[in-house]
């Protein structure tokens, strides 16, 4: 990480700004996770490719992820 964005990280926040962080930066990582399963379940990846990848197993992924993108056994 560069000097500021290191020194941002490092500022002190309060209780609620801090849980706030958290709550906004598990709604982006959710959505990444999300938009990247679909990409590589749409580009044939099995669901336990995607699984091995993300350090899950294959039925987390499937049970998480294969509504979503309309997935397949």
């Amino acid at each position: 990480m560069g000097d500021k964005t290191q020194n941002k990280v490092q500022e002190p926040l309060g209780p609620r700004e801090g849980l706030e962080a958290v709550v906004a930066l598990r709604q982006l990582l959710e959505g990444l996770e999300e938009r990247h399963v679909r990409e590589a379940y749409l580009a044939g990846w099995t669901w336990a490719e995607i699984a091995e990848v993300l350090g899950v197993s294959k039925q987390a992924v499937h049970k998480k992820h294969a509504k979503r993108v309309g997935g397949r056994e």
